[in-house]
C-alpha cells in the first residue's frame, strides 16, 4: 500500500467511511483523481488532488461561491486541505455528453437544444452575479500566454521548414493587435472549462439548478464570451449549428445592453484564442505527459479555429495560418511526437 492510499483510508475513516465500497473513476487531463464512495443509502465523490500538483483551495472557493449564488455545484461534505482530499456530493452520471450520446437512462427524453439553452441560462444568471473573491483577472497577459501555447508546442513538431522563431514572433504580434482591438473590457465570472463533459443534467431540479457544474477550479474574471465559446465550440463533441445560433440569440436577448457587433468580434477573437490554446495544450499533453489520445480531437479544434478566423478582423491570423501551418500540417498524423529524450532536452 503506497502512502497516498494510506492517506485516503485515513480521510475516509475520519468521516466514518473506512469500510465503504470504493469505485475508481476515469481520470482526464488533470492530476486529480476521483472515486465514487458508496454508503448504505447514497454515494459520494472523493476528489484526490495531490497537493504537490494540485491546490484544492480554488475549487473550494468557487464551489462555495456558486452554491451561495444559487447554482448546482456539488456540496462539500468534508475537506482536508493539507493532503488534498474533498468529499463531495455525487451529481450522478448524466453528464451532457452521456445524455446526448445515448449512454444514460434519460437519453432520448431531452435533446441538445434543451440542454444547451439551460446551460446558457446559467451563464446569463452567472454574468449578472457578483464576482467571487480570490480570483485572478483573465487579463491581456494571461490571454497572450495561452495563445503562445500553439507556437511553443505545436508548431515545432509539424515539420515547418521556415524560421520558427520569426514565425512565432509574427504570430505573437498579430495576437497583440487582435487582443488590443477586441473590446474585452466587460468582466464577469468565467469558469473556463464550461463544456459538455463538465455539465450534469439534473432534471429533477428547477431553473438554473438543473445544470450541475463541475471542474471550475480555474475560474477567473474575464469576458462573457469565453464560457459561451467553451460550451459551443467543444473540442470533444460537435454542436449543431442551429443550437449554436439559438444559444447566442438567447444570450443576447437577455443581455440587451451589449453591442451585438462588438460582442461578435469579441466572440470570434476569444474563440480563436481558446482554440489556439487547446491545440497547444493537446500537443503538450502528447509530448510532455505522454497522452497522445488528445491528438484525435485536433481535427474538430482546427475546424472551429478556421471558422473563427473567417471574421474579417481576424484576417491577419488567417493569413498567418495559411502561410505557416497550411491544411496538410493540421492533420494528427502530421504532428510528430519527439522521443522522451528530445522532449526533456
Amino acid at each position: 500500500m503506497d502512502k497516498r492510499e494510506e492517506l485516503i483510508i485515513e480521510f475516509l475513516s475520519a468521516n466514518d467511511l473506512g469500510s465503504a465500497r470504493r469505485e475508481k473513476l476515469f481520470s482526464d487531463a488533470s492530476f486529480r483523481h476521483y472515486e465514487r464512495i458508496y454508503t448504505d443509502d447514497k454515494s459520494l465523490m472523493l476528489m484526490d488532488a495531490p497537493p504537490e500538483k494540485e491546490d484544492i483551495r480554488p475549487f473550494v472557493n468557487i464551489d462555495k461561491y456558486l452554491r451561495r449564488s444559487g447554482f448546482s455545484a456539488p456540496q462539500i461534505h468534508a475537506e482536508d486541505e493539507k493532503n488534498g482530499f474533498l468529499l463531495l456530493e455525487d451529481l450522478g452520471n448524466d453528464s451532457y455528453t452521456n445524455v446526448l450520446a445515448g449512454r444514460s437512462a434519460i437519453s432520448g427524453q431531452y435533446n441538445e437544444k434543451d440542454l444547451y439553452t439551460a446551460a446558457i441560462d446559467v451563464l446569463i444568471q452567472l454574468h449578472r452575479s457578483t464576482h467571487p473573491e480570490k480570483v485572478i483577472d483573465y487579463d491581456y497577459s494571461l490571454l497572450m500566454q495561452e495563445a503562445r501555447l500553439l507556437v511553443d508546442w505545436y508548431l515545432p513538431n509539424v515539420g515547418f521548414s521556415g524560421n520558427i522563431k520569426e514565425a512565432a514572433e509574427e504570430y505573437i504580434e498579430i495576437w497583440k493587435e487582435l487582443l488590443s482591438g477586441a473590446n474585452l473590457e466587460e468582466k464577469v465570472p468565467v469558469m473556463r472549462d464550461y463544456h459538455a463533459d463538465n455539465l450534469m443534467w439534473l432534471p429533477e431540479r428547477n431553473g438554473v439548478e438543473r445544470v450541475g457544474l463541475l471542474d471550475f477550479q480555474d475560474a477567473v474574471i474575464g469576458h462573457p464570451c469565453y464560457d459561451l465559446v467553451s460550451l459551443l465550440e467543444d473540442a470533444r463533441r460537435d454542436v449543431a449549428g442551429s443550437t449554436v445560433d439559438a444559444c447566442i440569440k438567447r444570450y443576447l436577448r437577455n443581455r440587451k445592453a451589449l453591442d451585438i457587433k462588438d460582442f461578435m468580434l469579441s466572440y470570434a477573437t476569444l474563440a480563436a484564442q481558446r482554440n489556439c490554446k487547446i491545440i497547444g495544450i493537446f500537443a503538450r499533453l502528447a509530448i510532455r505527459d505522454n497522452k497522445p489520445k488528445y491528438l484525435g480531437y485536433m481535427p474538430r479544434v482546427w475546424g472551429h479555429l478556421l471558422n473563427d478566423i473567417k471574421h474579417p478582423e481576424l484576417s491577419p491570423l488567417k493569413k498567418w495560418f495559411s502561410k505557416v501551418i497550411p491544411a496538410a500540417k493540421r492533420k494528427p498524423e502530421s504532428f510528430v511526437i519527439p522521443s522522451r529524450e528530445e522532449s526533456v532536452a
